[in-house]
């Protein structure tokens, strides 16, 4: 009887040990299983096929998932081909698209202190000095921040589609030649106050349906970067740029916040410096061939004209009570104007 109780003992002694290591192995199964999970991100936006932000984009694509050993499927769908602006953005916030671009400006509604990061109310940006003095310092870290307590997404790095000028069917070479002009602004308020205080009909239309609008007569103009001229094939209806210099365009590139945050800390960090890395090298292509596109536009027929600096000091003389009417938002949306303001 007594040697029965031994080997109980020893029996249940050792499915003890055996257990106790099991416990112990636990997280280390578990930790193994998510590192191995796959993190599907959808990464998707309306800008143009061929641009350097979707080429930017599509060498992130590849970026993630040759680095993350494919524990990131990185999908890329450039040119609204998961919807129009709007969709995108509304996805980004609750997470059934992972990844999207648009300008801070998009986020007035919800956190109007960062829309003037998006070049809200115009003129706000002198040079492409100030920009990087703007977002790519404490001020920039600092809108990512915001949007990500607000919005639920994070701003992982910043790209651009640079100076925005007008595209119209008639030279726009003066407020007289401006005014009365149907011109598509994106459907923000902000927007539509900036065309109106220069006299022209701002019309709220989706970023994709521009080259219709153009074609219908919805529209006698519109105003964009020269690479989504191009890419877009706008010049195919109208044929006059005037080169104005007025709208700076960051573009943000918005990570849903949850998605990130349920990854390892290792994907999670290459989330955020691979993105670094692509966009600030797509920050200087963009600029450094500014220039080309332009020839390739005058080469495709489009006449280009230059606003006078009288003018363009009269468009802003025009455009700077916005300044006071935007920041009345909230005393942090003023505080963030004049922040970005002193930079330049």
């Amino acid at each position: 009887m007594n040697r029965n109780k031994g080997l109980d003992f020893h029996i249940n002694r050792r499915t003890l040990v055996k257990a106790g290591a099991a416990a112990l192995a636990m997280p280390a199964v578990f930790a193994s299983a998510r590192a191995q999970e796959k993190y599907v991100a959808k990464i998707a936006h309306t800008e143009a096929v061929g641009s350097p932000l979707t080429n930017a984009f599509e060498a992130w694509t590849k970026t993630l998932n040759e680095k993350s050993d494919g524990r990131i499927e990185a999908q890329h769908f450039p040119a609204g081909q998961l919807g129009k602006l709007g969709d995108l953005l509304e996805g980004s916030r609750i997470g059934t698209i992972q990844v999207t671009t648009a300008g801070p400006d998009s986020e007035e509604a919800i956190a109007p202190e960062i829309a003037a990061f998006g070049g809200a109310p115009g003129f706000i940006y002198k040079d492409e000095a100030h920009v990087d003095a703007v977002l790519q310092g404490p001020l920039g870290e600092e809108a990512s921040r915001i949007a990500r307590e607000k919005t639920g997404v994070e701003f992982v790095a910043y790209g651009e589609t640079g100076f925005r000028h007008v595209l119209s069917k008639t030279p726009v070479t003066d407020l007289d030649s401006l005014k009365g002009m149907k011109i598509r602004v994106p459907e923000l308020r902000i927007w539509v106050d900036f065309w109106k205080l220069l006299g022209a009909n701002p019309t709220p239309l989706p970023y994709t349906e521009q080259y219709s609008a153009l074609s219908t007569g919805i529209i006698d103009a519109l105003d964009s970067d020269l690479y989504s001229i191009i890419g877009f094939k706008w010049y195919e209806q109208a044929k006059n740029l005037t080169l104005t210099y007025h709208w700076f365009l960051p573009k943000a590139v918005r990570v849903n916040a949850a998605w990130l945050d349920s990854m390892p800390a290792d994907l999670q960090e290459l989330v955020r410096t691979s993105a670094k890395e692509h966009f600030a090298e797509q920050r200087k292509v963009n600029r450094a061939n500014t220039e080309k596109a332009l020839e390739e536009l005058k080469s495709l027929g489009v006449e280009v004209h230059r606003l006078s600096d009288e003018q363009r000091a009269k468009w802003a003389e025009l455009t700077e009570p916005l300044f006071a009417d935007f920041g009345s938002k909230s005393p942090e949306t003023q505080q963030m104007i004049d922040k970005i303001r002193a930079l330049g």
